[in-house]
Order: structure tokens, then sequence, then C-alpha cells
């Protein structure tokens, strides 16, 4: 029997000494209980047969056995995140966003919750079916050997980029990673890539601050990828494949020219260090 709450946390911890988290308003299903020490966060928002396509994979391969995952749905309309179907495939919880924001939102949410839960280190991938999900080991080996930051990268020996759109391409080889590697003092090569691991101890930094509502599009992965280098915690990267389809609509949230704009802007606000938390509000 599955067990739902109509919130997530009634009592939220603080940061020490007395920093509130501000999580969004969701809706948690239990769906099996917490068993390992390292979860999956998946967000998503209608990503229909990619999502069920990669959740069927993913428990082809046991990662389900391995690892608990956690699905942070963004409000899907679609059918893909119906609770039948996510414990079939070894889910452990759906939770369900009922406030504003997007993705920065959904991962606070989802990262609070784990963190309450006591999971030891947190692994993100995206819901769309790109990224290679057996890579999730390797994210977690890292983990294990005391890595705070682990970025997934198809750019590095034994990471692939198959089909990745030129202008995307570009825009992260000659733009993002270079910038968010001066500001990390660490080089990193595919820093838009939300495939990545996170300690306990890197998210609980008092001077991390990720649960805040500065963090509401896509702030939260960039803010992340410079904030650990910056603090002289250990930094790491390790190869996956990232693989877009051969036809139709390049799956992404981030479309138009105000889409890249946005990014750019939050790119440059994390290069200048505007998320950090004496800049709170900013």
């Amino acid at each position: 029997m599955m067990k739902a709450e109509s919130t997530l946390l009634n009592r939220v911890p603080e940061y020490p000494p007395a920093l509130p988290w501000e999580v969004p308003a969701c809706k948690v299903i239990t769906l099996a209980p917490k068993q390992t020490r390292y979860c999956v966060v998946i967000p998503v928002i209608n990503e229909g047969q990619k999502l069920k396509g990669q959740l069927h994979t993913m428990h082809q391969h046991a990662l389900n056995e391995r690892f608990d995952l956690l699905i942070a749905d963004g409000g899907s309309s679609d059918g893909s995140t119906d609770p039948d179907f996510l414990k079939s495939v070894g889910v452990r919880a759906l939770l369900i966003k009922k406030d504003t924001g997007k993705l920065s939102a959904q991962l606070r949410m989802a990262y609070a919750y784990a963190l309450l839960q006591g999971y030891e280190g947190i692994i993100t991938i995206d819901g769309n079916n790109k990224d290679s999900v057996v890579s999730i080991e390797q994210l977690a080996e890292a983990l294990d050997t005391g890595h705070d930051y682990v970025q997934a990268s198809r750019f590095i020996p034994g990471g692939q980029a198959i089909r990745t759109p030129w202008t995307r391409l570009l825009g992260i080889r000659l733009l993002h990673a270079p910038l968010i590697s001066l500001a990390a003092r660490h080089w990193l090569t595919d820093t838009t890539n939300g495939f990545r691991g996170y300690s306990r101890r890197y998210l609980l930094h008092p001077d991390v601050q990720p649960f805040r509502t500065v963090f509401d599009t896509y702030e939260l992965l960039a803010y992340l990828s410079v904030r650990a280098g910056q603090l002289g915690l250990r930094v790491t990267e390790r190869p996956a494949i990232r693989r877009y389809p051969p036809s139709g609509p390049v799956p992404t949230k981030i479309n138009g020219l105000e889409g890249n704009l946005a990014i750019l802007r939050i790119l440059w606000n994390s290069v200048q260090g505007r998320y950090h938390p004496q800049n709170k509000g900013s």
C-alpha cells in the first residue's frame, strides 16, 4: 500500500547557526522504504516515453537495487509519473511540486527530502533518456572515494557526445565550460550537463546553502558547479555518454532566444559570485 503525504516537510531543519531552508511545497508519495546509501534524483516534467524507457533500462540494470530512485516531478500531466508504473520499475518515492519555480525548485524539493532521509550523497540525472544510466555507478564510486562534486562528462576519455547539436557543443566548449572552470578554480568540461553527484557534506556546507528561492530556474546547476571548487572541496569528472535522438525535436526545456539569454545571465551571475550566501536574495 502506497503512503501519500500532503506536504514534504512540516518541520525543516536549519543550517548552523540558524538559516532556514526554503523548500517548495510539494506532495510525497512513498512507494518503498529507504534502502541505500545514495539516492538518484530524476527531475521531470512531461517526459512521456523517454522517462519510461529510461526507468525500464535502469530497472534492467538493477540500479534501483543499489540506489534509491526519487522522481522530482514539476507537474507532469502525461501519465508518465503514474505511481503504479513507478513502483513497478523500482522507484522509491515520487515528489510532486505544488509551488512556483522550475528545475531549481524541483531540485531544492528533492535534495531537502533526500538529506532529511539521511542519504550520504545524491546523484542527479535528467529524465529524458539522453544519458548513460550505467555511468551512475562511476559517479557513486567517486563519492565513495571522498569527492564532493562529481560531474559526468561526455568530453573526457571514455565519454561520448553523440549527435550533440553544434550550437550547444560550441556554447559549452567555448563559453560555458571555460567561464565556469575559471570561477570554480577547477577545470570542468561538461558544465551544462545535469548528470552529476553531490556529497552530503557539500550540500550541508554553511557556505553553500542551496535551499534559497534565488534558485528557481537553472541557477542551482551553475552555482553548484562553481561553489565546491571555491570552497576547496574535492571535485572530479567521470565519463558518460550523452546521446541526442537521430531525428525530431531536441529534448530540452531551454528554447529560443529568451531561454538562451537566461542561461547566459545565470552563467554571468555564477561567475560573479552573485548566488553566494552573503548575497542572499540578490
